[in-house]
């Protein structure tokens, strides 16, 4: 089947922002095509950073999309909460739910999108039945649970067959991915079949996050339009 025509995205990651400044941090980047927020408990991944509460707050501060990254256990207990708080999108782990599918189409009910992440040891294959039932597949190019690491480039022939699975169904998931991304591994992993990329320390770590954004989308538009 023909490749489906996708688009790039960039969600800076408020992670490497300043967190007591999250309102003016979300003003540095209004080109971004959605705020990735990650919620980690120090249980299923060894930090801690913010909950509900500071994401209703995020909500109120900012017209942007949010893109809601859980990094906790009990995702099928906890995940419909962010949905119901106005995110747009709400990505569980695989690894933290019990019914995945369930999950998904009970965020999609919320009026979430629904996306599903697995760590870079995840194997991919026993989820592809269930591409249908998801907006977005978050492939991790880092171990979860803290930002400024290396891009793990052992994961890029996952992305590449999560895009290939996908266009064969038919299937309009995004493939996300998140850890690492910078100027020197994106181009790589948009030709892989990436086209949502969750890069922090890359935008913020940057004089003019703004910029630095626009920079990293326009690359990885480059590199998937030299592989159509």
């Amino acid at each position: 089947m023909a490749e489906l025509q996708r688009s790039v995205h960039l969600h800076p990651s408020i992670l490497s922002a300043d967190f007591s400044r999250l309102g003016e941090e979300i003003a540095r980047i209004p080109s971004a095509d959605a705020v990735h927020v990650d919620v980690m408990d120090n249980h299923f991944v060894p930090n801690l950073t913010l909950g509900l509460p500071v994401v209703e707050a995020i909500r109120r501060a900012t017209s942007l999309p949010l893109d809601i990254h859980l990094m906790i256990s009990d995702a099928d207990r906890w995940a419909p909460g962010y949905a119901e708080a106005g995110a747009e999108s709400v990505t569980f782990h695989a690894e933290a739910s019990g019914a995945p599918i369930r999950l998904a189409r009970e965020l999609r009910a919320r009026g979430a999108q629904a996306g599903m992440a697995l760590k870079p040891a995840t194997a991919l294959e026993p989820y592809l039945d269930m591409l249908t039932e998801l907006d977005m597949l978050l492939l991790m190019t880092v171990e979860p649970g803290f930002g400024g690491q290396a891009f793990l480039e052992v994961v890029l022939p996952k992305i590449r067959r999560a895009r290939q699975a996908a266009d064969d169904a038919g299937v309009p998931v995004a493939v996300q991915v998140d850890g690492g991304i910078s100027a020197q591994t994106i181009t790589a992993a948009a030709e892989a079949g990436a086209d949502v990329f969750v890069a922090g320390s890359a935008v913020y770590g940057a004089d003019d996050p703004d910029a630095a954004l626009i920079a990293l989308r326009d690359q990885a538009a480059a590199a998937q339009g030299s592989c159509g």
